[in-house]
């Protein structure tokens, strides 16, 4: 989604966000062997002849009647002339490319005209001003007077297959109800052969379950239910504060804040956290540390609440675990050893027992945040073996630049990860990610990285286990409340 402002001082109540959503119907066909592949750009005026990009929608294939799900959102100036092109263009290179792309039509309008109608549909026209076929444009504007979002992760169970000679490849959308009617809100990335009883697609919305119907399926089916419901996932988070990552106190340390606030654990909490917070149902993560002496005692803890609260160790999002971290680290002293056992362990607690409802209804994730030294290697690998039976999945980020070839080991992408005992794991239920190595990249690579392995391990457990989802359309509990306290 783009926003785009203009660089000028205005009067706070004289300006609001707008969002436009854009779709096309008959559109010229410029492909020989198959239909146009449609992208629409917005270009604004500055001047006279000065026209700059200020946002796009994604590309949409062989479609002569788009319906685009990206919107574009601008600051819209109540005072102000702001003067609009639209232009379709038919998209033949995967960098989407306007200079090799074919011209399918453009419509100029103002901001105001469109925000004034709500919805407007106009004939679209060539360069020269004649009419580009019987090609049309319409842009919904909407307010924009509530930003928030919570996501979540979805599966797709016993989906009807479509394809005749192969599996189906769906991909999910979500209207919403507008002053002008139902506007496509959402639209997933395509499912490539995913079997019917197995697709994970992920969306925003509320915490709900919905009952996925097929409406005529319904219709002719005596006794039709539904197709499945989602499966609503939570995270928990561990932090490394063992010895291995230098005194605090000094520059050197990975848990050394500097002036500005910031340290490679606290880059990787922010960074990996506001990725998968989305997927997480309440935003609530309970958060602990390992390997550090803690008050009042001063005995080493594996597994101990940041926040210094064993019945309610839960972060309210992001920022929560942030303070609770900044506040923990100058009450404990770093020590050791680093064992990932226990906390693996703890987590596994919550999974033997959702594994007792004998549905798919629970997942569990654990996020640790670690410089790579670990002590017990064996017990580790024992407790990712046994792991690989319950409904968890791991995320461990590397921070530092430490060697992180025992995370890759444990990751287990190279072969099966065993046992001490010469056990198979299950499943691959482990996904190491160094953080350095995406500090400066963009969020998606990140989060591509951080969630690559998730939807299959979800999905795929569920199968495998011969689990389905629940059947009747009950509101979920939070899977913060089924978690006793941490005694």
């Amino acid at each position: 989604m783009a926003a785009v402002g203009v660089q000028q001082t205005r009067v706070a109540d004289c300006v609001t966000k707008v969002s436009l959503s854009i779709s096309c119907d008959h559109l010229l066909d410029m492909d020989a062997f198959s239909k146009s592949d449609p992208l629409c750009v917005l270009f604004m005026n500055s001047s006279e002849n000065h026209w700059f990009e200020v946002g796009r929608t994604e590309k949409i294939e062989n479609c002569l009647s788009p319906k685009f799900s990206k919107p574009i959102v601008l600051d819209y100036y109540f005072e102000m002339v702001q003067k609009l092109r639209f232009e379709v263009h038919d998209i033949d290179t995967e960098n989407c490319s306007l200079q090799e792309a074919d011209f399918l039509g453009q419509l100029e309008c103002t901001l105001g005209q469109i925000v004034s109608s709500r919805k407007l549909t106009k004939p679209l026209v060539k360069k020269d001003k004649m009419p580009a076929g019987k090609g049309t444009i319409t842009i919904c504007a909407e307010e924009m007077t509530d930003n928030r979002v919570v996501a979540f992760e979805v599966a797709a169970r016993k989906l009807d297959k479509k394809d005749f000679f192969g599996k189906s490849d769906p991909f999910l959308e979500f209207y919403k109800q507008t002053e002008t009617g139902w506007q496509l809100a959402h639209r997933t990335e395509v499912g490539k052969k995913v079997h019917p009883d197995a697709c994970m697609l992920c969306f925003s919305s509320s915490q709900a379950e919905f009952e996925c119907i097929n409406s005529k399926k319904k219709e002719k089916k005596k006794g039709y239910k539904n197709s499945g419901i989602i499966i609503i996932k939570k995270s928990k988070i561990a932090i490394d504060f063992t010895g291995s990552n230098g005194d605090p106190k000094f520059p050197q340390s990975l848990h050394y804040i500097n002036p500005q606030g910031y340290n490679e654990y606290l880059a990787a909490i922010w960074a990996v956290g506001n990725v998968i917070q989305d997927y997480d149902s309440d935003k609530m993560f309970p958060a602990f540390g390992f390997g550090a002496q803690i008050p009042p005692a001063w005995q080493v803890s594996h597994e101990f609440p940041i926040n210094f609260n064993p019945s309610n160790p839960f972060c309210a999002g992001v920022e929560g675990v942030v303070a609770a971290y900044q506040q923990c680290l100058p009450q404990v002293k770093l020590y050791g050893p680093t064992n990932f056992s226990p906390i693996i362990n703890h987590v596994a607690h919550f999974g033997r027992q959702a594994l007792q409802q004998q549905t798919a209804s629970q997942y569990f994730v654990l996020l640790i945040i670690t410089d790579g030294v670990i002590t017990d290697m064996d017990e580790t690998r024992n407790a990712i073996v046994n792991a690989s039976r319950l409904p968890m999945s791991i995320i461990i980020v590397g921070v530092g630049g430490a060697d992180f070839s025992a995370m890759e080991f444990l990751d287990g992408d190279d072969g099966v990860l065993r046992s001490t005992t010469g056990e198979n794991a299950m499943r691959d239920i482990v996904q190491f990610v160094p953080f350095r190595k995406f500090q400066n990249c963009p969020k998606e690579l990140l989060a591509q990285s951080v969630l690559a392995e998730i939807p299959d391990q979800v999905s795929g457990f569920f199968n495998t286990m011969n689990l389905k989802p629940l059947e009747s359309c009950t509101p979920t509990s939070d899977l913060s409340a089924s978690a006793p306290p941490l005694l």
